[in-house]
């Protein structure tokens, strides 16, 4: 059998251009994946939708609907089943649907930074070398680098959500039909470069508001 290699030849960027009214749920269960009790809501398997909790540590994340059912759904790709973090009862909050998506053309570059983990270094009076502990990880950011195109469809939602400073979700979608939700405030360089027998260019900058969530291709 040949070796596989994954390259990103080929993936599609979007950004999240229509965000709809927030659909405030009533519970939300400890589980892989938590199931939400919303009320009438109009979801469907497949839709993105951006997380408020009273959960800290899922709370602006991004994730994707499954399961969806009359008054209830679940948020594939979370585990809150750990009740010593996730206290019962205190997760409520809502979610906000991405109702339409609009593609970033013309990239030449996709990088993400940031996540080291952080040790705390400790030494004690008896030991000879030190030892550290995990504490937190750095911020994620994306940088995207992209053609100057003033007139391409997605140029307004970007520059719309850096004024707004609108929390919103960038999607990955590989060749091999993987897909990566990156959750986060957007904004973009006024201005292109400008460098003589070199392409103008401008940067779309995306600081994670939560962790990224990557979905395997059924």
């Amino acid at each position: 059998m040949a070796a596989r290699f994954p390259l990103p030849n080929g993936a599609v960027v979007e950004i999240a251009s229509v965000l709809g009214s927030a659909i405030p749920f009533t519970a939300i269960t400890n589980a892989a994946p938590p199931v939400l009790t919303a009320a009438g809501h109009s979801l469907e398997d497949g839709d993105v939708i951006l997380l408020n909790s009273g959960w800290s540590k899922i709370t602006d994340r991004a994730a994707r609907v499954s399961g969806s059912a009359a008054d209830e759904f679940a948020l594939a790709g979370l585990n809150t089943s750990d009740d010593e973090i996730y206290t019962p009862g205190a997760g409520i909050g809502s979610v906000i649907p991405v109702t339409s998506w609009v593609q970033i053309s013309k990239i030449t570059s996709f990088a993400a930074a940031g996540g080291e983990q952080q040790f705390l270094t400790v030494g004690y009076l008896e030991d000879d070398d030190d030892r550290q502990m995990p504490t937190n990880r750095n911020p994620l950011s994306l940088s995207i680098t992209v053609e100057d195109q003033p007139t391409a469809s997605y140029v307004g939602a970007v520059e719309g959500y850096d004024e707004s400073k609108e929390l919103t979700v960038i999607r990955l979608k590989l060749r091999n039909g993987d897909q990566i939700l990156y959750p986060g405030f957007v904004s973009i360089t006024p201005t292109p470069t400008t460098e003589r027998n070199q392409l103008m260019t401008r940067t779309i900058s995306v600081g994670l508001s939560g962790r990224p969530l990557r979905y395997l291709a059924v």
